[in-house]
């Protein structure tokens, strides 16, 4: 059943978390108590409890993120803190401890096959994380720091959700923007000022188009110090307290711990993995470099090519060298056509069908809400939410969050419901909301994790949904990127919001020309953002935060941009990717590997459609990411597509 969520006041959210830990606590506490020890005493009522707090976070605390009352977003704020220490501290339970270790040791547990077995073995593992055979005092410290980890993570995202960061620009620094840019733009405290703020609707079309070079800097500046007095101090101290729990629990490094949970295993095979692609996209970034400084040369003689000119030149390069001018595309990717073009493509490769619900009873009036119905049978098998448009205190990128996890019980399957956040262009009396193809590429990316949510068929929560290894998680989404390169995926959907005319295949073709442009540049940075990733988190010893960020910036080429502390800003250090941001390189070797095969066989064939979510969406956590990939491939992935992607294979 689908949730009201027009009722919510922050007395619902804090009374839901409340209950919700009380019911688990409850369910905890009678398993610990049982008199034997069997599935349906012991591990059955783990996942109960998963369950509970599941569908806890998707009443509550998940509105941190979106609601548009502060009083609201204050009590999820808080509740999202309250429910994760709980789930923190479940796992320092030595009660419970016990009680699993004990039925791991019967041949009950001994002749459990699948997801029961699995399950097993990863409480097992987590409470070997937990520091369980460890002195009692280092267990409570690492229960302290754990603790202290969680209000830090959630203090720094609120901190981004709550920044109130902009610029306010004449008519005159808006030259070389659009008329429809500048007709979206709020009114600046001055009269005749436009306001420009940190939501990407506002600062990206600024950095792509603003002729006024000195304004494009002092708007990265700003954007590159998002929320830095509040969150600098936070990110310190959370590096600190990582490093001590790895220490506590003997592993060589924060990474080294973190990795153990991830395809990767280590950081050697992620400073492995680069090894392999940085000489070869070095050179595609200094040659791409020269090209731009060339530009820069002639319309500002003398000057040094800096890190907000990048942007503007590699939109200058497209519009010029290839033709493809991102505002005019944008005129063939009106938002709802782009939604139901994602929606055909998936509904023919996946065998899918989807139904737009009027009454959400959302937390906005701008939320949609769709339902999945499997095409085969006609059943409906889930639900999710999209909620697009940018608004203050709201999630400032764009993501997808877990509302109700697909399990089994007894009454039947429970449906999956999961929710898109982004921030579009919104809508106006005069247009529609038109998506340029980067945004676009956004929105299906997003999609292919609720597609990954939405479709398991995973028994267990554990295991259910999209929560696999963090450095697979993200493949899913590279496929559903790659359809949208495609010329007779295009003009299915992309029409012209005024003539109707589908996207023409001339223009399609100068798209697909100008994606690789300067790959080079966008793939080190990405190198540059895993490599500062890893200076915090798989090296020991004092870390000087300024000195790891200028050396990271090396990888760019670029100069580095003095008195701007960008990892402020930088959500995935402190949202579930610290260790981990590797994971969008890598995991792309996946994602492009899998759509070789739709490549070879057909790019929306059915077949391989079915196969595709059968052996890797269908699956979940039931196993390891490796097993997905060789069961979809029928052979052992390589890395040949991805080289041969990124120019240097």
């Amino acid at each position: 059943m689908l949730h009201d969520y027009t009722t919510t006041t922050p007395e619902r959210v804090t009374n839901s978390t409340d209950q919700a830990i009380a019911t688990a606590t409850g369910i905890v506490d009678n398993l610990v108590a049982a008199p034997t020890r069997s599935w349906e005493t012991t591990m059955a009522p783990l996942d109960e409890v998963a369950a509970v707090v599941s569908n806890a976070y998707g009443l509550g605390p998940f509105l941190g993120q979106a609601h548009p009352d502060s009083d609201v977003r204050d009590a999820a704020v808080a509740a999202e803190e309250k429910l994760s220490k709980f789930g923190s501290d479940l796992v320092f339970r030595t009660d419970l401890y016990e009680a699993v270790q004990a039925y791991a040791a019967t041949d009950d547990a001994a002749a459990l096959s699948g997801t029961r077995a699995r399950l097993v073995e990863h409480w097992l593992r987590d409470f070997r994380r937990a520091g369980h055979g460890l002195p009692e005092e280092k267990r409570s410290r690492l229960q302290e720091l754990q603790n202290r980890l969680i209000e830090l993570q959630v203090a720094f995202a609120r901190n981004l959700a709550e920044n109130k960061d902009h610029v306010d620009v004449t008519r005159a620094q808006l030259f070389g923007t659009t008329e429809d840019y500048i007709s979206r733009l709020s009114p600046g405290q001055d009269e005749g000022t436009f306001r420009v703020s940190m939501d990407y609707p506002d600062y990206i079309p600024f950095m792509e188009r603003a002729e006024d070079r000195d304004m494009r800097s002092r708007l990265q500046h700003t954007f590159w110090n998002k929320a830095a007095g509040e969150n600098r101090p936070l990110l310190e101290e959370a590096i600190t307290i990582r490093d001590e729990m790895a220490a506590i629990l003997g592993a060589a490094t924060w990474a080294h711990h973190v990795m153990e949970l991830k395809m990767a295993k280590n950081p050697e095979a992620v400073d492995e993995f680069y090894d392999g692609i940085i000489p070869g996209l070095t050179k595609l970034r200094d040659a791409e470099l020269e090209v731009q400084r060339g530009l820069l040369e002639a319309d500002h003689p003398g000057e040094t090519l800096a890190t907000w000119d990048t942007t503007f030149y590699n939109d200058q390069q497209k519009r010029t060298d290839y033709g493809v001018d991102a505002t005019e595309v944008a005129k063939y990717f009106p938002l709802e056509e782009t939604i139901r073009g994602m929606f055909d493509v998936t509904g023919d490769v996946l065998g899918l069908d989807y139904r737009k619900i009027e009454d959400t009873k959302a937390w906005h009036p701008d939320v949609l809400l769709y339902e999945i119905s499997d095409r085969a049978s006609g059943e409906p098998i889930a639900y999710f939410y999209a909620d697009l448009f940018p608004r203050e205190g709201k999630f400032s990128h764009a993501a997808a969050f877990p509302v109700v996890y697909g399990r089994e019980t007894p009454d039947g399957y429970v449906k999956p419901v999961s929710a898109i956040l982004a921030n579009f262009t919104k809508p106006t009396d005069d247009g529609p909301s038109l998506l340029k193809h980067s945004e676009a590429l956004t929105l299906w990316h997003e999609f292919g994790h609720i597609l990954h949510f939405c479709l398991t068929e995973v028994d267990l929560v554990r295991f259910s949904g999209y929560d696999t290894e963090w450095d697979f998680v993200e493949a899913p989404s590279q496929i559903m990127e790659w359809w949208m390169w495609q010329p007779e995926v295009l003009q299915r959907f992309a029409r012209h919001y005024e003539t109707g005319e589908a996207i023409p295949i001339e223009l399609v073709e100068k798209m697909v020309a100008a994606r690789d442009l300067n790959n080079g540049m966008f793939n080190m940075r990405q190198v540059m953002l895993g490599q500062l990733d890893l200076a915090m988190h798989a090296v020991t010893g004092e870390k000087d935060l300024d000195v790891i960020n200028r050396e990271a910036n090396n990888y760019t080429g670029l100069p580095f941009y003095e008195g701007t502390f960008f990892p402020a800003g930088f959500g995935h250090l402190m949202g579930g990717y610290d260790a981990g941001y590797y994971g969008y390189l890598w995991s792309k070797v996946y994602g492009d590997d899998m759509f070789s095969v739709f490549q070879a066989e057909g790019i929306t064939s059915p077949d391989v459609g079915k196969r595709y979510r059968e052996e890797v969406l269908a699956m979940g956590h039931a196993r390891d990411a490796i097993d997905h990939l060789r069961a979809f491939l029928g052979r052992e992935p390589n890395g040949d597509a991805f080289l041969a992607n990124l120019g240097i294979g």
